[in-house]
């Protein structure tokens, strides 16, 4: 639309006479208009930059080459031009001809000679009717663009969160888990033995590689058992269970994918020995209650759980020998029929005041829908 113009009117007519006589009309009401002097004209015009945003069509039906009933069925063909109103303005005033054209999509049908009147009124219902769809599409469009941008921010979070997480920030229910409850849970703290001596004579490239294996190995496991990673912390990572997605079985899906990250390390193992790397996993498991939702500050914000669970797991791990999944006397007892454990007796640990009882897990009993697991 042209600066300070009602509307963009293209004025479709093979006489000179007639489409001065419209073009002079469409100025006196504030018009922008343009001129095609046949159908086909008309078509090649509509289609050029110059004929983007045209918002009415005046068309002529007695035209050379093509005449306006074919540019009237082209123009509905097509879904880049078919929202265009046209007003058709025709010396044929018969019935069949005003009702051709109305069946076909014009919007309007006015005799010749015209009255200004009339088409005053005809084109403002025109020009509301366009900008009415214009706007529907811009709307759709934003839409369109917002829908994009959550899904991209969505992927994003995905690489930085955990599956649950990421789901629990764009979900409606998700803020009120974020401000903080209370929760069940089976925390499972993890790290490698060996590694702080690894680290100090490894080149850079050597220690980012293996902890590259490492990571992604153990977080295939992670995801692939439903449990939600807090952190990685260089060679440690603390993952836990039963939220923010609550599932009976967690302590069991715990200790199976403590089983099975423990399998998986194994296949690491063998080729990092080979290049001088002594490196073994250990693993700690509690249950207990803790606190869980958003910490951190402004612009970086994580989703944790606080609690003596978590602590108690990460002690535990801490004593874990190369092999070892250690668990509390509360996650055992959640577990005893799934696996084959051993006692290990009490164990002082930091943090807490008397010796905690612990059990290594050696393998996973058969049941039901579960493979059997060698005993270590």
């Amino acid at each position: 639309m042209s600066e300070g113009a009602e509307g963009r009117v293209l004025v479709v007519d093979d006489t000179r006479l007639n489409r001065s006589i419209l073009v002079h009309a469409l100025e006196q009401q504030g018009h922008a208009a343009l001129e095609a002097a046949d159908g086909r004209a008309a078509l090649e015009l509509l289609g050029s930059d110059e004929g983007q945003g045209i918002d009415v069509v005046l068309l002529d039906l007695e035209m050379p080459e093509l005449d306006g009933y074919e540019v009237l069925r082209r123009m509905k063909a097509d879904a880049a031009l078919r929202h265009i109103p046209v007003i058709v303005i025709s010396a044929v005033d018969e019935l069949d001809s005003v009702v051709r054209c109305i069946e076909m999509g014009a919007a309007d049908y006015l005799p010749k000679p015209f009255d200004a009147s009339i088409l005053r009124a005809r084109l403002s219902a025109s020009l509301a009717s366009k900008r009415l769809h214009d706007l529907e599409l811009a709307y759709a469009a934003r839409q369109a663009l917002l829908v994009e941008t959550i899904e991209r921010q969505r992927t994003e979070l995905a690489r930085f969160l955990s599956p649950q997480v990421a789901a629990l920030v764009s979900s409606p229910e998700g803020q009120a888990l974020l401000d903080g409850h209370r929760r069940l849970i089976t925390a499972v703290f993890c790290d490698l033995r060996g590694f702080t001596a690894f680290s100090e004579t490894a080149e850079p490239e050597e220690l980012f590689g293996v902890l590259r294996e490492y990571q992604a190995a153990m977080g295939e496991q992670i995801i692939a058992h439903g449990g939600t990673l807090e952190h990685f912390a260089g060679d440690g990572m603390l993952v836990f269970f039963n939220d923010p997605v609550p599932v009976e079985d967690h302590a069991a899906r715990a200790v199976r994918m403590a089983v099975a990250m423990r399998e998986r390390f194994e296949t690491l193992q063998g080729p990092w020995r080979k290049r001088g790397y002594e490196l073994g996993f250990g693993v700690g498991v509690a249950v207990g209650h803790a606190t869980l939702g958003r910490i951190g500050f402004e612009g970086r914000y994580d989703y944790g759980a606080i609690g003596s669970a978590v602590i108690l797991a990460s002690r535990l791990s801490g004593e874990a020998r190369d092999g070892q999944i250690l668990l509390s006397q509360r996650a055992y007892a959640a577990v005893e029929e799934v696996v084959v454990g051993e006692d290990v007796g009490e164990l002082s640990l930091k943090g807490f005041s008397r010796p905690v009882a612990a059990h290594n897990v050696l393998g996973l009993r058969e049941t039901a829908g579960t493979p059997a697991v060698a005993e270590a």
